[in-house]
């Protein structure tokens, strides 16, 4: 089959448009809950690094900046996980359906 022919039959899928809509509404999300605390720690860390050097506790040699790096950087690694399994399941699924759909 003629990829261009395939590739103009999906793209007409009515189901094509959701499958689009929900993928880029998802990804914003985890762009921007990645994004935000992230530009935050960065402008708190150049303009206020007073409240990053904070000790966890009196005894503690740690400060709060180093504990909230660390989540930053799990919690990426955790919402690439979170993508991988929408990605795997619900993208996948409707990806087949709209294939199957174009392919005549």
């Amino acid at each position: 089959m003629n990829h261009a022919i395939e590739s103009a039959r999906i793209r007409n899928h009515p189901r094509y448009q959701e499958l689009v809509s929900r993928q880029r509404r998802f990804v914003a999300c985890l762009v921007a809950a990645t994004l935000v605390p992230y530009f935050t720690f960065i402008l708190i860390a150049a303009f206020a690094p007073h409240l990053l050097a904070q000790k966890l506790s009196a005894t503690s040699i740690i400060n709060i900046g180093w504990p909230l790096g660390v989540a930053f950087i799990v919690g990426a690694w955790l919402f690439t996980g979170l993508y991988i399994l929408r990605a795997n399941g619900e993208f996948d699924a409707l990806t087949a359906e709209i294939r199957e759909g174009a392919i005549v």
